[in-house]
């Protein structure tokens, strides 16, 4: 959970809870680690994966409706700095 809770920059105790209401309503499922058994795995289920190519779908459209067109040096540029912070180590990290 620690990772989940670093990567969405949520709390422990929260990102526990939004992945108990997943693993309920059978969008993600948890596994031991095969190789540390004190961790425990987060997948996607098959219904999960659906859930998330529906949204992205519909977040790059409509990131695409407000950014214009494609091949312009100001996307280039936004692209490159999204990236950038995308890649900056989180606080947790530092």
């Amino acid at each position: 959970m620690g990772e989940i809770a670093s990567h969405t920059a949520l709390p422990a105790p929260t990102a526990t809870r939004v992945v108990d209401r997943l693993v309920a309503a059978q969008l993600a499922y948890r596994r031991t680690d095969p190789v540390d058994r004190r961790r425990v795995l987060v997948h996607l289920a098959g219904g999960g994966r659906a859930v998330v190519e529906r949204v992205c779908g519909r977040v790059e459209r409509r990131a695409s409706e407000a950014l214009g067109p494609a091949h312009t040096p100001e996307r280039a540029q936004l692209a490159e700095l999204l990236e950038a912070l995308a890649n900056r180590p989180t606080p947790a990290q530092a």
